[in-house]
């Protein structure tokens, strides 16, 4: 058909296709863009295989006239990532507020396996995505532990992993063996002790934590060894959710993340209530 189509026209089917160029192009800055922006990795282009590589032959075979055509019509470039970033926002959106409402709804769906503590109703629940090894993380676990001191009989809070490996190396060991301490019913005092230990996280803290919670080492070892699943579960869960960072929480279908000040949280609760 292509092929066809140059002999009939080449100029008016090589600017249909570099117009395609321009649009696939556009498609793939915007996902430089989105990444930047941490959109989830499934919003993805849905530019078919076919048309994918009949472009790219088109850039491959005529790289100058691609180019002016760019530098005659950069608006083509801005106007492609602008309606990817839409697309995408509007995705995003449509699937954070359909976990929200699965959270609301039928929290245990949402939960699953995950550690919990406070009220065991599940009429109001905190969800936390969180990394043992970043800063804001162990900055808001203190805040976490007032508003639950004062909240526990009717507050569930959820603890979901979210190791940001790149940038924090011990974040993925610190997730295992704090799942190593879960599976021996020890996770919230494992998850205190190293948020408040965050300066000395290495496999000396890990072993010594749970020797001082009196687990049996020989399980949280095969465990340690066992947990990438789970934890796994959760990084896709929060990547799905288009999350970059930690901390991140979300509770009566508000989210807050980075600085979460306990008067968000008291507001948040006071609205969970009151609805």
């Amino acid at each position: 058909m292509y092929r066809s189509q140059l002999l009939a026209n080449p100029f008016i089917s090589l600017r249909r296709l570099a117009q395609k160029a321009l649009a696939l192009a556009g498609l793939l800055l915007s996902g430089l863009v989105l990444l930047t922006w941490s959109l989830p990795a499934q919003a993805a282009s849905q530019v078919s295989p076919l048309v994918e590589e009949q472009v790219l032959q088109v850039i491959r075979k005529h790289p100058e006239q691609i180019l002016q055509l760019i530098r005659e019509h950069p608006e083509v470039i801005v106007q492609s990532v602008q309606g990817y970033q839409q697309q995408q926002q509007s995705q995003l959106q449509q699937i954070r507020q359909a976990f929200v409402q699965a959270l609301q709804m039928n929290p245990k769906i949402v939960i699953r396996d995950s550690p919990t503590t406070g009220a065991s109703d599940l009429k109001v629940v905190l969800l936390e995505f969180s990394d043992f090894q970043c800063p804001y993380c162990a900055q808001a676990h203190k805040i976490i532990q007032q508003f639950m001191s004062k909240h526990a009989d009717e507050v569930t809070l959820v603890y979901k992993h979210f190791p940001l490996t790149p940038i924090h190396p011990e974040a993925m060991p610190a997730a295992k063996a704090a799942w190593a301490a879960f599976q021996q019913g020890k996770f919230w005092e494992y998850e205190d002790a190293l948020f408040s230990q965050q300066d000395k996280l290495g496999n000396s803290l890990y072993v010594a934590t749970a020797k001082s919670l009196n687990l049996d080492l020989e399980k949280f070892e095969q465990d340690q060894a066992n947990a990438d699943r789970a934890i796994e579960e959760d990084i896709q869960l929060a990547q799905t959710l288009g999350l970059s960072g930690t901390p991140f929480f979300v509770i009566n279908g508000e989210a807050f993340s980075g600085d979460v000040k306990l008067s968000d949280l008291e507001k948040a609760l006071t609205g969970a209530s009151q609805s």
